[in-house]
């Protein structure tokens, strides 16, 4: 088993932003925001546009936004942080974009995005938190004081590019797109065949909103099967995705998937390898597994998820902390 590393300084501020969120909100706001740790709630993670538990972003005045907002920032790098305030913005620009199409499947509102917290950060006991709302999942398990998982995280983009108006040209999640495919047009034929794992693309990521990863055997092409510039290129990848994360957190998964060897990671390929063509990609290693998917809307349309296959929602670590501190 992948043991995951300290970090402290993550878990410090998780918790010094947690304690200042909750003294900010009303009585019926704070029950509304607060779950017990062991709650199914902190296992329905989702990117789809629906009510949560929680509390939303448009029930909030700007100092309880403030701490929510800097509670969210305490995980993510300056990146991930930039790509996570451009999703819920950009659900303004969707909601025109539908608007213009006649479309009015929801409501498209960056006030739809909630914020819960799942036990006591005040105490010594395990805790979590997520900000989730369409397009848009963080969760953050914290054990042991300083042991702290990230995962599942998930970054949507619809559109993925804006055509027009004030923000065209707008791709948030242009390099995730962009490497992908650039890493795929470096294979040769026969490289390419062993990556093309379906003959059309799946209708979205294979692992949906599952609580845990169930892929089973790696698929595609290994990374001990790439020339030294291929491997590179597919590092560069995973840390797209890795990066996203504070500094701690990603030098830790990062130290992770080292130690399981890049050479295990798979990379996996469906679709057409042109912009604006729907396409589909995995890499799979043996500590994690991202999905990335470009199909809906003419292509127009991205879904991309980083998940741990040990530690999502800290459950290994969990069972390790209750086997050793509550047996």
């Amino acid at each position: 088993m992948s043991t995951v590393m300290a970090a402290s300084l993550t878990a410090r501020a998780m918790k010094d932003a947690a304690r200042a969120f909750l003294p900010s909100l009303s009585p019926g706001l704070l029950e509304n925001a607060t779950f017990e740790f062991e709650s199914e709630e902190r296992f329905k993670w989702h990117y789809i546009p629906k009510v949560r538990g929680g509390i939303k972003r448009g029930e909030l005045d700007s100092t309880q936004l403030d701490a929510a907002d800097t509670l969210m920032a305490t995980g993510l790098s300056s990146i991930g942080l930039k790509k996570a305030r451009s999703i819920i913005a950009h659900e303004s620009i969707l909601g025109r974009v539908e608007e213009l199409e006649g479309v009015t499947r929801f409501d498209r509102d960056p006030g739809l995005y909630y914020h819960a917290i799942f036990g006591d950060p005040t105490g010594e006991g395990p805790w979590g938190w997520r900000t989730e709302g369409h397009h848009l999942s963080l969760n953050y398990t914290i054990v042991r004081g300083d042991n702290v998982t990230s995962t599942p995280s998930f970054f949507g983009a619809n559109p993925a590019e804006v055509k027009s108006g004030s923000e065209k040209g707008l791709r948030i999640l242009q390099d995730e797109e962009d490497l992908g495919r650039k890493l795929l047009l470096s294979l040769d034929k026969y490289q390419r065949e062993l990556a093309t794992i379906y003959p059309v693309t799946p209708s979205d990521i294979i692992t949906r909103s599952s609580p845990r990863v169930e892929l089973g055997n790696k698929l595609g092409l290994p990374a001990d099967s790439m020339t030294s510039d291929q491997r590179q290129l597919l590092v560069r990848l995973i840390r797209l995705y890795v990066d996203k994360q504070s500094g701690d957190l990603a030098a830790n998964a990062m130290s992770r998937i080292e130690a399981g060897g890049i050479g295990s990671i798979h990379f996996a390929w469906a679709g057409s390898q042109h912009h604006d063509q729907p396409h589909y990609y995995r890499l799979h290693g043996p500590t994690f597994v991202v999905e990335y998917d470009n199909i809906q809307d003419m292509a127009n349309h991205i879904h991309s998820v980083w998940r741990d296959i040990e530690h999502d929602f800290g459950i290994d670590l969990l069972k390790t902390h209750y086997e050793v501190h509550h047996t």
